[in-house]
């Protein structure tokens, strides 16, 4: 994995093999951050990283000098990983907590103007996402949560769909507030 810009880009690092994780694509990620900056003055926003992984995404957000972000994973090897990274390149924006995201998404109430969900692929119960996220009103005003799914999951019937983008095997639906 690499960061695709920013402070650190082109900064590559590996995670240790134990993870269980699937990290976001390079192609992907960085088709995904010029959607997010055609739409969002990074500093500006406030991020939340479900499933966060190796934290490929954090990491990204926080080298473009996102204002704060959020990574959560249930996993502890994750949550330390993350934090390493952070501490090793003074990441200061970058929050770690370890949680269940289902029961995190029951209980949390802080609005984000960027949600990033990375599920694992195989897990059945991924469209509870974003219905999770609407009702709790998690997103911000012209917040976005963006879903990174398997391209034969379908998720165009949940609430606040917007459109889906495919790399490959790899898809990313996008979901905002229906409500403005």
């Amino acid at each position: 994995m690499r960061i695709v810009g920013g402070k650190l880009k082109g900064f590559r690092f590996n995670a240790p093999a134990h993870l269980p994780v699937r990290p976001t694509t390079d192609m992907a990620k960085e088709a995904l951050f010029n959607i997010l900056y055609n739409r969002y003055d990074l500093e500006d926003c406030d991020a939340l990283d479900l499933f966060c992984g190796t934290g490929n995404i954090s990491i990204e957000f926080a080298s473009r000098n996102i204002r704060s972000v959020l990574a959560v994973d249930k996993h502890a090897g994750c949550i330390n990983w993350v934090k390493s990274v952070a501490e090793k390149h003074r990441l200061e924006q970058l929050e770690m907590q370890k949680a269940d995201v289902f029961k995190f998404l029951e209980q949390h109430s802080t609005r984000y103007h960027l949600i990033f969900a990375d599920p694992p692929y195989n897990l059945p119960s991924i469209p509870r996402i974003p219905e999770l996220v609407m009702q709790r009103e998690l997103l911000a005003e012209n917040g976005i949560l963006i879903v990174e799914h398997p391209s034969l999951l379908k998720l165009e019937g949940l609430s606040g769909y917007t459109e889906t983008r495919r790399y490959g095997n790899s898809s990313f639906s996008f979901f905002e507030n229906q409500a403005r």
